[in-house]
């Protein structure tokens, strides 16, 4: 009896020590990437990931809301061990933290008013005024742009906000990934907008991981290579279990 207890509190011990993996993610990327409900991550392509790798490498899992704007602060001091839905092309110092193999494809697409002339270069949108997302890195032509003020940046706080300044034209045009665009017009029929035929760039997204990883990065680079090369990332992305 008393071997057996001595078991069981091993075992809890054990599961009180686990290794937890820490996800960041950003609640601005909407559906189909992030599900978030009071104020926790509930769902979408992120949560089942996070779930899918951390199963596979025996790790607790909390997920942690992470700001653009904060992710290589939040990554450099641990409090993140990665985040998923990066390009090195978005952060300061990409040579600082390890990337896993690229992962999908996303590209940055434009949403205008019906009554809008069509968008077919960047010289189109001069003198417009740009709903975009606080923090996020675009195609560096779009950036220069910014800086030039030949665009004007408005920074908006969520997609669902920046539809409706777009449908009452308080904005002339917004910018977003193009898988939340399309899952938003098709769930919202009625709004008077449309995609510009324009593609502002496309690119791979990837995950990075911090130096605090609780596993190796070959470790987690295989499980991610496997999830992908096997058709289940795609799966995820379609919103398939």
């Amino acid at each position: 009896m008393r071997s057996l207890l001595l078991a069981l509190l091993g075992c809890l011990a054990s599961l009180c020590h686990a290794e937890e993996l820490r996800w960041g993610f950003s609640s601005a990327d909407g559906m189909p990437y992030v599900d978030v409900q009071e104020q926790q991550l509930r769902g979408g392509f992120t949560y089942r990931l996070g779930m899918r790798v951390s199963e596979q490498l025996g790790l607790e899992l909390r997920f942690i809301d992470t700001p653009n704007k904060r992710l290589e602060r939040f990554i450099q001091r641990g409090r993140i061990h990665l985040i998923c839905n990066s390009n090195p092309d978005w952060v300061a110092e990409p040579r600082r933290y390890h990337w896993s193999p690229p992962l999908y494809q996303e590209a940055d697409v434009l949403l205008l008013h019906e009554q809008h002339a069509p968008v077919e270069k960047l010289q189109d949108l001069y003198g417009a005024v740009l709903g975009t997302q606080l923090g996020y890195v675009y195609s560096a032509p779009l950036m220069e742009a910014f800086a030039r003020q030949l665009v004007t940046r408005k920074n908006i706080r969520d997609l669902d906000t920046k539809l409706s300044m777009l449908s009452k034209r308080r904005i002339d045009a917004l910018i977003d990934m193009r898988r939340p665009l399309l899952r938003k017009l098709a769930q919202r029929p009625d709004l008077p907008l449309r995609l510009a035929t324009w593609v502002v760039q496309r690119y791979q997204l990837y995950c990075l991981y911090g130096a605090e990883l609780p596993v190796s990065a070959e470790r987690l680079d295989s499980v991610l290579r496997q999830l992908r090369d096997s058709g289940a990332i795609a799966q995820m992305l379609e919103d398939r279990p």
